[in-house]
């Protein structure tokens, strides 16, 4: 089996990729396909379903076609994917009955409010770790419910299906065989009870829920199927699946309590693992899971920010300061540092630890003298400074020792920056790890793959994947960091829309 493949599909924000790796999970062949997104009212995000389906499938197939390999000679698919986002479709037909809800989507803020007024805030918590806020699916999903005519009482037949965009691939990919997802993707609907890894009886009543629709929860590394032969060439196995943020703590190697990577790609999201045991944040954090293997689960708390590389994305399409966002860190070397412009990039609210849903951007300290550059500068350290707002909430909560040392390894499109990964550094006042393969999420889908096929050992030190290529030190006197973080933290404050420490 040492010339076996790997093949992972990550399904993101933004754009599809499919990455080929050998049986020691070296990469071999990358095919991308950027992602429609659409804005049909003021904080409502969608994705075409259809879209997602074409673009995973292409990609698979330009994956191995780059390779020249065969489908027979992949021993498994990992899937990994953007959390949270709400799809909804037939049966009998495969076809989604709405475009997708993304995570980013804010239109169930109200619903939102009204069950936190209600008292249900308390209970949602105790059970799934989450807080109660439109990021999640379960009132995405109630919406669909709600407002597509007729899609109450088909659910309430049987005759659709819900899933996250991984279960809604794997039934493509199984030709609708295989209604599933894995405990990760399932933790994050709202709908799950962390402690006892199942759905909630509660919970679907609360939102109105059939269960019915709801697909089935498995490991992160399981059998879930083969694929349909008429689509790769061949039935390749499914065999791991995990939500994004997990899956890159996985690639990024986070085996250890105490060890936390933090992800920027469209948005920010930052995990500690706690092992085996959940741990209650006192910081408005999330209790979540980080992977479940062999009917285990072990558990991370998570900060999650809602917008990291989408502001250097409005840099270049709302603004037009950038015309690609590798210039963004050449930029805002330039800018004047007598000038203390701050940039808090609440476009669809503030994530944590803040949790203000209706919470908006804003850009301080402009004068006569700001151009592009401080713009850039400041959307840049924005990342660094919502990054230590999570890591403090971390440490407030963590009191499981861990290792030692604060070190945050980074993955995900902003980390080639050198510019902002130094900023990060700096602000944290902290090593920052960047690794040899950034594509921690594909990584991660494709360890599971690979542990399921049993070309790969548990996590634990055999696992010798994770290689650094570069640490960034702390250059900054930490009294400047410090300033600087003030100035942050006060402008945040200027943003809010409710008083910090409220349900």
């Amino acid at each position: 089996m040492k010339d076996a493949l790997l093949l992972a599909l990550d399904q993101g924000t933004t754009s599809t990729r499919a990455i080929l790796h050998d049986a020691a999970l070296a990469p071999v062949a990358t095919a991308q396909a950027p992602l429609g997104q659409h804005y049909p009212a003021p904080g409502w995000v969608e994705h075409e379903p259809e879209e997602i389906w074409q673009a995973s499938l292409a990609t698979l197939r330009d994956a191995l076609a780059k390779a020249g390999a065969e489908a027979g000679a992949v021993a498994g698919i990992g899937i990994t994917n953007q959390r949270e986002t709400v799809l909804l479709w037939d049966r009998a037909t495969g076809r989604a009955v709405h475009r997708a809800i993304v995570w980013q989507d804010r239109r169930t803020a109200p619903d939102c409010a009204l069950l936190v007024a209600e008292g249900a805030a308390a209970t949602i918590t105790a059970k799934t770790g989450l807080l109660c806020d439109p990021y999640f699916s379960a009132t995405k999903l109630a919406w669909l419910l709600d407002n597509v005519a007729g899609a109450r009482a088909a659910a309430e037949r049987g005759t659709l299906a819900f899933g996250t965009v991984d279960s809604f691939l794997l039934w493509r990919l199984t030709g609708g065989r295989v209604h599933a997802t894995d405990a990760t993707n399932a933790c994050r609907t709202m709908l799950y009870d962390i402690r006892r890894g199942d759905w909630d009886e509660e919970l679907l009543r609360l939102f109105r829920i059939p269960r019915a629709i709801l697909p089935g929860i498995r490991d992160c590394a399981a059998e879930f199927g083969t694929t349909d032969p008429a689509l790769l060439g061949a039935a390749i196995p499914i065999r791991g699946i995990a939500g994004d943020q997990h899956a890159a703590t996985l690639g990024q190697a986070c085996f250890a309590p105490g060890m936390v990577k933090s992800t920027y790609g469209t948005g920010c999201f930052a995990l500690l693992n706690t092992g085996d045991a959940p741990v209650v944040s006192r910081n408005r954090l999330l209790t979540t899971l980080a992977w479940q293997l062999g009917g285990r689960r072990s558990y991370a708390l998570e900060g999650a920010i809602f917008v990291a590389g989408a502001a250097v994305q409005w840099l270049r399409d709302g603004l037009g300061i950038i015309r690609d966002a590798a210039e963004t860190g050449t930029l805002a070397q330039r800018a004047d540092p007598a000038q203390p412009v701050v940039f808090v990039p609440a476009f669809v609210g503030l994530g944590a630890p803040h949790w203000d849903a209706e919470a908006r951007g804003a850009i301080l300290g402009l004068t006569r003298g700001t151009g592009p550059a401080e713009i850039a500068r400041a959307a840049l350290e924005a990342v660094a400074f919502q990054t230590r707002d999570l890591i403090e909430a971390m440490e407030a909560d963590w009191q499981g020792g861990g290792t030692g040392e604060r070190i945050l390894r980074v993955d995900g499109g902003m980390v080639a920056s050198d510019w902002t990964m130094q900023a990060l550094a700096d602000v944290l006042g902290a090593p920052v790890d960047r690794p040899v393969v950034q594509e921690t999420t594909a990584l991660g889908a494709a360890y599971l793959a690979g542990l399921q096929a049993g070309l790969l050992p548990p996590p634990g030190p055999e696992v010798a994947h994770w290689r650094l290529e570069r640490r960034f030190l702390p250059a900054m006197p930490r009294a400047e960091a410090d300033r600087r973080h003030a100035l942050w933290k006060d402008a945040v404050a200027r943003v809010l829309t409710r008083r910090e420490g409220a349900a």
